[in-house]
């Protein structure tokens, strides 16, 4: 019998066939990460060693477990929010072999004890999103480090988690930082984020978006994809930032820049972009116009203050799927998208294929880098070579039938040297 189907915990085998056409969709459409998984069958660079990965566990997700699995990795997977796990894709995964440790919407204590189950295999290397396996590692089960050799880290809140244990000397392995990677920022956070999250957003509240305020808390590379989208779907467009360079950009990129308790009293839609805890609280809620619609794209569901919320509320109660409803004491009603969850996991599909087709060759390239190099690079956290994020971006071009130049040896010699002139 398949042993996967024997150790995972998911909602129901049955759902497996709409999983596998799901697989099969993105698959097609990601033709980078398809040639790495070629590459991989080949040289089996993790032939005998177990991989736990923590990511969405989406289509998009499930084809870089098979990558790896390609590559001779024994995989396990879990997810890494409870709102983004599509039971149907665990269940095709786990016809394919993969052990699953995930379901839609668990409780919370379900939710970490699936994440620690993924642990439980005694995993070689590690696929990390918001830092969630490194700190269960780190902090309640130890036992489990023996095996690891390193890991790579998906997004911006998990690499502010793996420097901060890093500068404390904490961090008992290596981890690559994929989110800080030229084709991962430039392309997943920017065009990635700007585009999902507006579907998350509108195919949830099925509301115009132009001719609205829409207040973007946060301007980095997140933050600035889905300003630029909101600007094209013909929205008033306000940043708020504690950044003074990334406001001043923001300013020059044509966006109103002021403190959130001005830009509370006249956004329509909120989206916040910080990786960071209760950028909207309730001093903010006090001043806030009613129908005021709120959501989040950081990992965590800590930017928009729920606690306070609720405290100002008489009544909540879903009024459409992945929208709450917060009736306060003086009428006022504001409108909660995904419980503060990533909006455009939670209450979408998240990034496009094409965009993750380079992120998730990064991640692949990166466990290859991290397996090979784990030793020399020590235990600290890493960038992603230039030269493997050079690699997926000729790739991705190959894809696109697109070529560009390529330097002369004059020209490199003239570039090399200082008495050239």
């Amino acid at each position: 019998m398949n042993k996967a189907v024997e150790n995972s915990m998911i909602a129901d085998l049955r759902l497996a066939p709409e999983g596998h056409l799901k697989i099969d969709w993105v698959e097609a459409h990601m033709p980078v990460l398809s040639r790495i998984r070629k590459q991989f069958e080949a040289e089996q660079p993790f032939k005998g060693l177990r991989v736990s990965i923590s990511l969405h566990l989406e289509a998009k997700t499930a084809y870089l477990a098979k990558v790896v699995q390609a590559g001779g990795a024994e995989v396990t997977i879990t997810g890494s929010n409870p709102l983004s796990t599509q039971d149907d894709v665990c269940a095709a995964l786990v016809e394919d072999g993969i052990t699953v440790y995930a379901k839609y919407n668990p409780e919370p204590a379900e939710y970490k004890q699936l994440l620690i189950r993924a642990l439980e295999t005694k995993p070689d290397l590690i696929i990390d999103d918001g830092g969630d396996l490194v700190t269960i590692l780190h902090s309640e089960r130890p036992d489990l480090l023996e095996n690891i050799c390193g890991g790579a880290e998906e997004t911006t809140t998990g690499i502010l988690r793996l420097k901060a244990m890093d500068k404390e000397g904490q961090l008992k392995f290596p981890m690559v930082a994929v989110n800080d990677a030229y084709c991962k920022y430039l392309f997943d956070n920017r065009y990635g984020t700007g585009q999902s999250v507006w579907d998350g957003i509108n195919r949830t509240t099925n509301l115009v978006v132009a001719g609205k305020t829409v207040v973007v808390v946060g301007y980095g590379w997140c933050g600035k994809g889905v300003a630029m989208r909101a600007k094209g779907l013909g929205a008033n467009v306000i940043v708020t930032e504690v950044d003074a360079i990334r406001a001043v950009e923001a300013h020059m990129d044509g966006f109103r820049v002021m403190p959130m308790t001005e830009a509370a009293k006249i956004g329509d839609f909120f989206v916040t972009v910080t990786g960071n805890r209760d950028v909207i609280r309730g001093e903010h809620y006090d001043v806030m116009k009613d129908g005021a619609i709120l959501s989040n794209a950081g990992h965590f569901d800590v930017e928009v203050n729920k606690p306070e919320l609720a405290a100002r509320s008489i009544s909540i109660r879903t009024v459409r799927r992945n929208i709450e409803e917060y009736q306060l004491k003086d009428g006022r009603k504001f409108y909660l998208l995904a419980e503060g969850r990533l909006v455009n996991l939670a209450a979408g599909d998240g990034h496009p294929a094409e965009i993750m087709d380079m992120t998730f060759a990064l991640q692949a390239l990166s466990l290859k880098y991290v397996n090979e190099q784990y030793e020399r690079i020590g235990k600290t956290v890493v960038n992603v070579p230039y030269e493997l994020d050079e690699q997926v971006a000729r790739f991705k071009l190959e894809s696109l039938g697109v070529n560009i130049d390529t330097l002369t040896d004059e020209q490199r010699t003239y570039l090399d040297s200082w008495q050239e002139h």
